[in-house]
């Protein structure tokens, strides 16, 4: 057998053992979610078991999002970041609104006040 042919079986070999032996090794030495979650003290336990419906809705909630983008032309960054605008938009709007009211509340006390005083 050539040489060259003993150096080409050896990268043959080397290749087929890091394309399927890296990931059965990765796949041999992951946990499995429910041991991990066993390991876990009781505490955090209760709180990961309390949170999870919560966790569970805004995972829906997200997809949802993502769905509702996906049906524009647009890519869904383009999208995202423009629901985003309108988001901080309106956030901004109500708290313009909310100032509005405080200020307006506190001129209104202060002229009680100022009719007290007389």
């Amino acid at each position: 057998m050539p040489l060259q042919a003993k150096t080409y079986l050896k990268m043959l070999a080397a290749g087929v053992i890091v394309c399927i032996g890296g990931p059965a090794l990765v796949i041999y030495l992951t946990p499995d979610p429910d041991e991990l979650f066993k390991k876990y003290n009781p505490e955090l336990q209760k709180k990961a078991l309390a949170e999870r419906e919560t966790r569970l809705k805004q995972h829906e909630e997200f997809l949802a999002q993502l769905r509702e983008y996906s049906k524009s032309d647009k890519p869904i960054w383009l999208v995202a970041a423009e629901e985003e605008k309108k988001r901080k938009a309106l956030a901004d709007a109500q708290r313009a609104r909310a100032r509005e009211e405080m200020e307006r509340q506190r001129q209104d006390i202060m002229e009680e006040q100022q009719q007290r005083a007389r």
